[in-house]
């Protein structure tokens, strides 16, 4: 990151996946509603496992990017072995990428090894990743004051809403609602990755009374006053506004188009009852059977009553 490509192309990732997601979730939910449990991932039809690959390689191009082919020397490290201070931020790009690789590869293999938690364990392992990012995003080694720092200040409110529900999603695996407002966050990361790309590194965009400045190898977002730095602030607040509100509507008109195209599919209640219901059933009959033996006897008492006045 800190680049141009370094936030478009990481934004473009987080924007298909949240799309595939979004997609595949509304479409499975307007298919079997009644039946309806949200997968941590999707298949695809000719390869399995293309989402979490496609995250693996994503965070490895992405670890690379910034921990060799970026730095002017292929490395990260001072002559000593310490990091320096204009790497910093280079190791926490490097680090959310660590953990978004470590959730595809265990998605992988708890999918393979077919465990009864797997589902559960993966949400639980995206939630990690979502918090390593939320913490390093918080943390940032970056200047929080300026214009990138607001950027990264709006980008943590989306973060939040991706960790919430991944974690109400392991305990809420049947609610569409989770996985749709989850959807919706990752591919808005990926809007405000992009926008950030574009709105903080084209000159031709950067607000009136800023410029770009060189800071530590970087270039970075500077204002000539307080007021143009409030001004730029406030243009990105509206941006971002625009933004929620635009992917609210795209996100709405997708899933009435979606449940148009896949109506609901006819579904067929099993013959043989579960074991617990049967017991329940058999219980509730003999019950029933008692109660209507008591009814005779009762009446068989009063037939008799009736034979001995006579």
């Amino acid at each position: 990151m800190g680049t141009l490509v370094g936030h478009v192309a990481p934004g473009f990732g987080f924007l298909v996946i949240g799309l595939w997601q979004l997609f595949n979730h509304i479409k499975l939910h307007c298919l079997h509603p009644k039946s309806y449990v949200a997968p941590p991932w999707f298949p695809t039809p000719f390869f399995r496992y293309l989402e979490p690959v496609l995250i693996i390689l994503g965070s490895l191009a992405s670890i690379a990017m910034e921990l060799v082919i970026g730095p002017e020397a292929h490395q990260p490290f001072d002559a000593d072995g310490t990091i320096p201070s204009n790497h910093l931020h280079n190791f926490e790009h490097a680090s959310i990428s660590l953990t978004f690789l470590i959730y595809a590869a265990f998605a992988i293999a708890l999918d393979r090894a077919k465990l009864k938690q797997r589902d559960g364990m993966t949400l639980l392992l995206g939630a990690v990743a979502f918090g390593q990012q939320l913490l390093m995003f918080h943390l940032h080694s970056a200047d929080h004051m300026g214009v990138e720092g607001q950027y990264h200040w709006l980008l943590q409110t989306v973060i939040v809403v991706s960790l919430a529900t991944a974690l109400i999603g392991i305990g809420l695996p049947r609610s569409f609602m989770v996985s749709f407002v989850r959807s919706i966050s990752i591919a808005f990361q990926g809007v405000w990755f992009v926008v950030m790309g574009f709105m903080l590194w084209t000159p031709s965009l950067i607000p009136k009374g800023c410029f770009m400045n060189t800071e530590e190898g970087h270039q970075v977002v500077r204002c000539h006053s307080d007021e143009a730095l409030h001004r730029a602030k406030s243009l990105v607040n509206i941006e971002f506004s625009w933004y929620m509100a635009a992917m609210a509507v795209f996100s709405m008109l997708l899933y009435l188009f979606l449940c148009r195209r896949y109506p609901e599919a006819p579904e067929y209640l099993p013959l043989v009852k579960e074991e617990g219901v049967q017991d329940d059933d058999e219980d509730l009959e003999s019950q029933k059977r008692l109660g209507e033996s008591d009814s005779f006897v009762e009446m068989g008492k009063g037939m008799r009553g009736m034979e001995l006045e006579r």
